[in-house]
C-alpha cells in the first residue's frame, strides 16, 4: 500500500508517517514538505515541493491513500489570508490532484467545529474545506474531527491549561466529547479507520476516535 501525506513536519503528521512507516503493509509513503525535516527511512520518499505550485508535483500525487494533516494558526500565518492559503487552498489543490489521478480514499484531518455556516473565521474555513472535498466525489472519504489535541513537550501555557482542565472535567463524567486526545492517538485512529470505515463519506468524532485505539 502507498501513502502520500500532506502536513508531515507537524505534530499530527510526524507521527502519522512514523506509525505508516511501521506497518508491515505499507509499502511506500510519499511525504510532501516544504523543507527536509523527517528521517530518512526505507519506505519513507521524502520530496521538497512549493505548494504554491503543487500541480508541477502532481505525478508525486498517486497511490492508494492520501492523508492531510496540514494546518497553521492565525499567528503563525501572520494574517486570515495566509491561514487560509494553507488551511484551505493548499489542502483543496492535494485533494484535487490525487481525485485527478484516481487515489481511491482520501483521509482529512479537520476540526470538532467544522461548519462553512459559522461566524468564526476558522470554524467556517474549515467547514469550507471538507464541503469542497465532499463535492470531489472520492470513492471513501474519512474526516476527522478531533478535540484539543496533546502535542508532546508542548511549550504553550494555555494548551496545557485547556488540556488539564478539559481532562478534569473528563474524569468527572461532563464534556466527554471534548476530551483532549494525544496527537500520536489521533494518528493510530487516522490509519484504523482506514480498516474499519467504508462508507463513501465517513465524519470520525472524539468517541469514534477512542474507540479506534482501543
Amino acid at each position: 500500500m502507498k501513502a502520500i501525506v500532506i502536513g508531515a513536519t507537524g505534530a499530527t503528521g510526524r507521527e502519522l508517517v512514523k506509525q505508516l512507516l511501521a506497518k508491515e503493509w505499507v509499502s511506500e509513503v510519499v511525504a510532501l514538505v516544504a523543507r527536509k525535516k523527517l528521517p530518512d527511512h526505507g519506505k519513507l520518499n521524502q520530496q521538497i515541493i512549493d505548494f504554491d505550485k503543487i500541480e508541477e508535483y502532481a505525478d508525486l500525487i498517486k497511490g492508494d491513500i492520501a492523508f492531510t494533516c496540514m494546518g497553521t494558526t492565525l499567528k503563525i500565518a501572520g494574517s486570515k489570508e495566509a491561514q487560509w492559503k494553507v488551511d484551505y487552498d493548499y489542502q483543496y489543490q492535494f485533494a484535487q490532484i490525487a481525485k485527478r489521478n484516481g487515489v481511491p480514499t482520501f483521509v482529512l484531518l479537520s476540526a470538532m467545529n467544522a461548519d462553512s455556516r459559522s461566524s468564526v473565521f476558522y470554524s467556517k474555513m474549515k467547514g469550507k474545506l471538507e464541503e469542497s472535498i465532499v463535492n470531489l466525489d472520492f470513492s471513501r472519504l474519512i474526516i476527522f474531527h478531533p478535540s484539543l489535541l496533546i502535542r508532546p513537550n508542548t511549550d504553550l501555557p494555555l494548551e496545557k491549561l485547556s488540556a488539564n482542565i478539559l481532562n478534569g472535567l473528563n474524569k468527572i463524567g461532563l464534556l466527554k466529547k471534548y476530551k483532549p486526545l494525544r496527537v500520536s492517538d489521533v494518528a493510530t485512529a487516522m490509519i484504523e479507520s482506514t480498516h474499519h470505515f467504508n462508507h463513501k463519506i465517513n465524519r470520525i468524532e472524539v468517541e469514534d476516535i477512542l474507540t479506534l485505539i482501543k
